[in-house]
């Protein structure tokens, strides 16, 4: 089969988008808050590791001996709430308040609040 030079980009660039569907659908179907419980922990522990910046910063928080992934704002949201990348840095403590995942063996949170040294910093402010 010969096929002309503007089937064949056709057809690249359908192929292009079907692959660019089907890798953003995880990533869709987990910002949100839909994977979320719906109620609020507290989780306090050590950061360990901090990934910041968008679409949102991931930080992994030791608590009580279990590692946690703890979902922050997106940059202009940590900014708005008066955080800075240091105050999210590794070794820091805090308390995170926010929404666990449905599945709690996940260990996932997407914090709405958070605590370090006494002060407290409302990335999603009237949501409780």
């Amino acid at each position: 089969m010969n096929l002309s030079t503007t089937t064949r980009r056709n057809l690249a660039a359908a192929l292009c988008l079907g692959v660019a569907a089907t890798l953003a659908i995880p990533a869709l179907a987990h910002h949100g808050w839909r994977w979320t419980t719906g109620k609020n922990i507290e989780l306090t522990g050590v950061i360990r590791e901090a990934r910041l910046g968008n679409p949102h910063g991931v930080l992994t928080v030791d608590a009580e001996g279990e590692s946690w992934q703890v979902e922050v704002g997106q940059p202009w949201r940590n900014e708005r709430a008066g955080l800075k990348d240091a105050d999210l840095a590794p070794g820091v403590e805090a308390t995170f308040i926010g929404e666990p995942s449905a599945n709690i063996e996940d260990r996932l949170m997407k914090a709405e609040r958070i605590s370090i040294s006494g002060r407290s910093y409302d990335l999603y402010p009237g949501r409780d």
